[in-house]
């Protein structure tokens, strides 16, 4: 017990350092070969943030435990709007742009319907998750486009910007992005079989772990990019990132892993954790398309942000044990 302890928690902390390495060495380096500046803040910068959720995902559907996986997933997107954008907001309150997420969030209420459809009969097969993989895909097409028509120069000048700031030279770019890409994989790999084992220590199913210390951990890359945003006064990253974020896990990383190995999904997703990331989805909307001229989310409704995850995160652990 006490070794898959320090598994589980030198796992989460190795995985949250190596990530934001990896995702510097990997920017960095595409800035030296050239690669234009949009790309490097979108998919690099962007959804770089989500390779702990997807490195971890695999290596749990790899070693036959999917309900990690699918906890992880889900666990991760109630995280980042309950934990991640409730802290940013207590740190400095959110404008929203009606127009930063007019599509992305209606595309999480599908996502979410398509989720909920897949799961009538309490399985994941290779076929369906395919078809995230593919809708993912499509995902990030779309979003390269749209970047390119619309937001594109703010993407590209973050990203010039935030590597400038780091001054990497090529060899150090390459280095840091294979080191932070071996821990990346180890990190995981430990932070997943130490899970597992304190999970049954416990009592608590692969799910119950997935959902909460495994979705907190790798949502922490997601935590320190908002609140660093929040200080700078970036809105629209913050709440891009974000939902960008939670459709990169539901259609990326729960793809990934149910082509790896076909998942039966516990009952209590569709009765519980998929109606708790519907309620917060909502409240974002709410929010984001709200008429009034003040769209804040401001302290408090941050604050409220938090306490309804820590309230979701108690109940799951509670009805658990």
């Amino acid at each position: 017990m006490i070794l898959a302890l320090v598994e589980l928690i030198g796992g989460l902390v190795v995985l949250g350092w190596s990530a934001d390495r990896f995702v510097l060495g990997s920017a960095s380096t595409a800035r030296h070969l050239g690669l234009p500046a949009l790309l490097i803040g979108m998919v690099i910068i962007g959804f770089g943030t989500s390779a702990p959720e997807l490195v971890v995902s695999a290596f749990a559907s790899s070693g036959g435990n999917p309900e990690i996986a699918l906890g992880n997933a889900y666990g991760s997107n109630i995280a980042n709007i309950g934990l991640v954008l409730g802290i940013a907001a207590i740190v400095s309150p959110i404008f929203v742009h009606r127009g930063a997420v007019t599509v992305e969030i209606p595309m999480l209420f599908g996502v979410l319907a398509l989720a909920a459809w897949q799961y009538r009969d309490y399985t994941l097969s290779r076929p369906e998750a395919a078809l995230l993989l593919a809708a993912f895909a499509a995902f990030i097409g779309w979003s390269f486009w749209h970047a390119m028509r619309t937001k594109g120069e703010h993407l590209a000048i973050d990203a010039e910007q935030e590597l400038a700031e780091a001054g990497l030279s090529k060899s150090a770019s390459v280095a840091w992005m294979l080191v932070g890409l071996v821990l990346l994989v180890a990190s995981s790999y430990y932070l997943v079989e130490g899970a597992k084992v304190v999970a049954r220590q416990l009592g608590l199913s692969d799910l119950v772990i997935g959902l909460t210390v495994i979705a907190v951990g790798t949502s922490l890359p997601e935590l320190a990019s908002a609140v660093a945003a929040a200080r700078r006064s970036e809105h629209d990253l913050i709440i891009g990132n974000i939902v960008g974020s939670c459709l990169f896990n539901a259609l990326g990383v729960v793809g990934l892993a149910g082509v790896i190995h076909p998942a039966s999904v516990d009952p209590a997703i569709l009765t519980r954790d998929l109606p708790a990331l519907a309620v917060l989805t909502i409240a974002l909307a709410l929010v984001a398309y709200r008429f009034r001229r003040d769209r804040h989310i401001n302290r408090i409704q941050g604050l409220l942000l938090l306490v309804g995850f820590v309230t979701y995160t108690v109940y799951v652990l509670v009805t658990s044990l």
